[in-house]
């Protein structure tokens, strides 16, 4: 009877490490080609505390981002010019194989990476078309606080 229940445990054992090597074969994914993108946009979000990036097509379709923060800034160094450089130079090494050449820029923000950023693209050799300040403002405001009751 031992020789039965050691049969019976075997092939039940077998089909399962069968299964095995065709659920790795259907769960790879096909290499999805890279499309070549030469003309593109570039929104650069500047604030006080950190400096963002992102290239997209003319679509906008997200190319590549960085960050400061994820480029190993920390604290009030985020937000400078130089580390707005370094993520200018990450966004660009992580798309480098679509061909981006020339790029229209969206500046938003009030922080000091700002400046930066933009001469980081013509340090980088993209021609930067034309630059376009889309910082919120408003118009009126918030409603203003009501009189104090002393």
């Amino acid at each position: 009877m031992n020789d039965d229940v050691k049969q019976t445990e075997t092939s039940e054992k077998a089909p399962a490490e069968a299964k095995a090597p065709g659920k790795a074969a259907r769960t790879r994914k096909k290499a999805k080609a890279k499309r070549q993108v030469s003309h593109g946009n570039a929104y650069v979000q500047a604030t006080y505390n950190n400096t963002i990036v992102t290239l997209t097509d003319l679509g906008g379709n997200v190319l590549g981002w960085s960050s400061a923060g994820s480029s190993g800034f920390k604290g009030p160094k985020k937000a400078t010019p130089y580390a707005a450089s370094i993520v200018v130079k990450n966004a660009l090494d992580k798309i480098a194989d679509v061909g981006l050449r020339d790029v229209d820029m969206y500046v938003s923000g009030v922080g000091q990476g700002r400046e930066g950023a933009i001469r980081a693209f013509n340090t980088y050799n993209i021609n930067v078309l034309s630059i376009k300040d889309v910082t919120p403002i408003p118009h009126n405001g918030c409603r203003p606080p009501r009189p104090r009751r002393v």
